[in-house]
C-alpha cells in the first residue's frame, strides 16, 4: 500500500452529513410544510402534474447516472481505452425516438403506470408480466447501485461497509416515503448539482496538476488509450463503434422510453411540449456527465501512467481507481474528498429513490389496485404506497449484503438489465407498431425473450468465472513506482497483452453484452408475430389509434366505427375542462377524432 493515502477528516464528514441532512429535510418539507400534501395518488406519484422542467430534467439525469457510472466509466477508460465513450452518440438519437414515437402515446393516454398501457393494448396478464419483469429488474439493480459507492466510501473512510449502507439507505427510504415524487425530484436536483460539482472539481484539479489537457491527451496516446473508431463488425468484440453506438441505442431506448421512472416524470409535466423539451435537456445533461466521467478516466491514467495502482497492490479492483485517485491527489484539499463522495453517493441515492418511487407506482397500480374489488380511498392509497416504499426499501438494503458475497457476479448485475430490457422494449414496440399482435403472442414473445437472453447472460457470466472468456486490458507499467509500494511477487495474470482465443466458447456467450437488448427485442417481436399468426391475429381496424404510435396511422385500414376508445385521453380531459368552464372548444380540436367524440358523447 502507498504511504501517502489520506482518509476522510472532520470537514469531509460534515460535508457528507450535510448532503444526507438536506435530502431528509426536503422529504420532511413536502410531507408536512408544502402547500399540497402528498396524500393522494396524483400528488404522491405524479407531483400533482405541476412539476417544473428544470427539477424533472435534473431528476432524470440523476436517475440514469448511478454510482456505477461515476466509478465504472473512469475505470473502463483506464483499463480498456476510450471506445465506450462513443455511447454518447446514440443518446441523442434515443431522445428523438422517445419524443416523436413513444411519449405522445403515453402522454395522451395519461397512464400512472407504464404497464397500464399493456393492459389497454393487450390484456391484464400481459400487464402483469411486464410489471413483474420490471420489479425483478429493479430489485436486482438497486442493491448493486448502493453497493458500489458504499465500497468506495468504506475505502476512503475506513468505515465498515455494513455500517454505512443501512444509514444512507434509511435516509433515502425516509424522504421517498414521506415526500413522494416531489421530494424525490427535488433531492435528485440537489444531488445532480453535487455530482457535477464533485466530478468537475476533481478533473479540473487533476488536469492542472498534469500540466493541461494537451499533456493528458499526449500521455493517453502514448499509453494506447485513445480508440474511438474500431469499425470491426464482429459482434463478439466487447466494445467496437457498432456495439457502443448501434447496440447501445437499443439498451438506452429500453432504459428510457418504456421505463416507469421516465414516463412517470414526463407525465408529471403540464404539457407534451414541456415533456419533450425535458427529454432533450436530459440528453444534454447525460452527454455532459458521461463525457466528464470518461475524461476523468484519462486524467487518472495520465496520473498513474508509470505506476499502476492495481498491479502495485494499492487497490484490489479497478472500480476503486477513482476514490483512490481522489484521496491520493486531492486528499490534502479541505472538504474536497467529502464533496466528491457526496457526489458519488448522491448518484446512488437518486437512482435508489427513483427506483423505490417508480416500483411503488407499479406495485400499487398493477398488483394491488386490480386485486381490490371496491375502490380504494385516496387516504388508504397514500398509506399503502408509503408502506410499499418502506418494505421494498428494506428488502433492497438486505440484498446489498447479498451482493457483497457475489464476487464476480457484480459484473453479472450490469448485464442482468439486458435480460429484462429487451423483452420490455419488445412488448411495448409490438403494442405500438404491430396492431395485429394479440395478447397470446405478446405473452409468448415476452417470456421467450426473457428466458433466452437470461440464458445467454448467465451463461456468459459462468464462462467468465471459469476463465473461458477473458477481456484483455490495455498495457500498464509499474516502472515509475516509488519505494513506498511493495510490488506483488507474481505478476497479475490479467495484465497479459496477448490476445485471448475465445473461439472454443459457445458463440452466443461471446456476443457483446451491448447487443443483449437488441437480441431480446427481436426475439420478442418475432415470436409474438408468429404466435399471433397461428392464434387468430387482431383486426388492425379494431385496435384503437390512441394505442398506436402516430407514425403508422397512415399505413393502417380505416378505424372500425364500433372500435371502443380505451380511456379518456388528454384531449378528452381538455374538452371536459372547456365544457366545465362554459367555453367553446376551438373548431380544430373537434376535427381530430370526429368518430371518437361521437362515441364519447353517446357513451356519456
Amino acid at each position: 500500500m502507498s504511504a501517502n493515502i489520506v482518509y476522510f477528516d472532520v470537514l469531509d464528514y460534515l460535508v457528507f452529513g450535510a448532503m444526507l441532512l438536506l435530502s431528509a429535510l426536503i422529504g420532511i418539507y413536502f410531507a408536512f410544510f408544502a402547500r399540497k400534501k402528498q396524500n393522494t395518488t396524483a400528488e404522491y406519484l405524479m407531483g400533482g402534474k405541476t412539476m417544473g422542467m428544470f427539477p424533472i430534467s435534473m431528476s432524470l439525469i440523476a436517475s440514469y447516472i448511478s454510482g456505477i457510472s461515476l466509478l465504472g466509466l473512469p475505470a473502463e477508460m483506464y483499463t480498456y481505452g476510450t471506445q465506450l465513450w462513443t455511447i454518447v452518440l446514440s443518446e441523442w438519437a434515443v431522445s428523438l425516438t422517445i419524443a416523436i414515437v413513444y411519449l405522445p402515446v403515453f402522454y395522451n393516454l395519461q397512464i400512472t403506470s407504464t404497464y397500464e398501457y399493456l393492459h389497454l393494448r393487450f390484456s391484464q396478464n400481459v400487464r402483469l408480466l411486464g410489471s413483474i419483469i420490471f420489479i425483478i429488474k429493479m430489485m436486482l439493480y438497486i442493491p448493486i447501485v448502493i453497493y458500489v459507492p458504499a465500497l468506495a466510501f468504506s475505502q476512503v473512510t475506513g468505515i465498515n461497509l455494513h455500517l454505512i449502507t443501512p444509514i444512507v439507505c434509511v435516509v433515502c427510504i425516509f424522504y421517498t416515503t414521506l415526500g413522494g415524487l416531489k421530494a424525490v425530484v427535488w433531492t435528485d436536483t440537489l444531488q445532480t448539482v453535487l455530482m457535477y460539482f464533485g466530478v468537475i472539481f476533481v478533473l479540473v484539479y487533476g488536469t492542472i496538476r498534469l500540466g493541461g489537457i494537451d499533456d493528458v491527451i499526449r500521455i493517453n496516446k502514448e499509453g494506447d488509450r485513445l480508440e474511438f473508431f474500431n469499425m470491426d463488425p464482429d459482434p463478439t468484440i466487447r466494445h467496437t463503434f457498432w456495439t457502443t453506438v448501434f447496440g447501445n441505442y437499443f439498451s438506452w431506448l429500453a432504459s428510457c422510453s418504456v421505463n416507469q421512472a421516465m414516463v412517470q416524470r414526463c407525465l408529471a409535466l403540464s404539457s407534451l411540449k414541456r415533456a419533450r423539451i425535458t427529454i432533450f435537456i436530459m440528453a444534454a445533461g447525460i452527454f455532459i456527465i458521461v463525457s466528464l466521467c470518461c475524461y476523468t478516466g484519462l486524467v487518472i491514467y495520465a496520473t498513474f501512467a508509470t505506476c499502476d495502482p492495481l498491479t502495485a497492490g494499492a487497490i484490489r479492483k479497478s472500480d476503486q481507481l477513482l476514490p483512490y485517485f481522489v484521496m491520493t491527489i486531492t486528499g490534502s484539499i479541505p472538504a474536497l474528498p467529502g464533496i466528491f463522495m457526496s457526489g458519488v453517493f448522491s448518484a446512488a441515492l437518486s437512482s435508489m429513490s427513483t427506483g423505490l418511487n417508480s416500483m411503488c407506482g407499479v406495485i400499487f397500480e398493477d398488483l394491488i389496485r386490480p386485486a381490490y374489488n371496491k375502490p380504494i380511498s385516496e387516504r388508504t392509497a397514500s398509506f399503502i404506497m408509503k408502506v410499499i416504499v418502506v418494505i421494498i426499501g428494506f428488502a433492497c438494503v438486505g440484498l446489498v449484503f447479498l451482493v457483497e458475497h457475489m464476487g464476480a457476479l457484480i459484473q453479472a448485475g450490469k448485464s442482468l438489465a439486458g435480460i429484462t430490457a429487451g423483452s420490455l422494449l419488445g412488448l411495448f414496440s409490438m403494442g405500438l407498431f404491430l396492431p395485429w399482435i394479440n395478447s397470446t403472442g405478446a405473452l409468448a414473445g415476452g417470456l421467450t425473450s426473457t428466458l433466452l437472453v437470461g440464458w445467454i447472460s448467465l451463461g456468459t457470466q459462468a464462462a467468465m468465472i471459469r476463465g473461458d472468456i477473458i477481456f484483455v486490458p490495455k498495457p500498464v507499467t509499474v516502472s515509475g513506482c516509488s519505494e513506498n509500494y511493495t510490488l506483488p511477487t507474481t505478476p497479475a495474470p490479467s495484465m497479459s497483452t496477448v490476445e485471448f482465443d475465445r473461439s472454443g466458447t459457445f458463440f452466443l456467450y461471446r456476443i457483446s453484452y451491448l447487443y443483449y437488448t437488441l437480441i431480446g427485442m427481436i426475439v420478442c417481436m418475432v415470436t409474438g408475430a408468429i404466435v399471433s399468426y397461428f392464434t387468430q391475429p387482431n383486426d388492425p381496424s379494431m385496435v384503437h389509434r390512441d394505442l398506436l404510435t402516430p407514425w403508422i396511422h397512415r399505413f393502417l385500414p380505416s378505424q372500425h366505427p364500433h372500435c371502443r376508445r380505451p380511456r379518456n385521453t388528454q384531449h378528452d380531459i381538455e374538452l371536459q375542462a372547456c365544457e366545465r368552464d362554459h367555453l367553446t372548444p376551438p373548431a380544430t380540436t373537434w376535427s381530430i377524432w370526429p368518430e371518437e367524440i361521437i362515441l364519447l358523447t353517446s357513451a356519456n
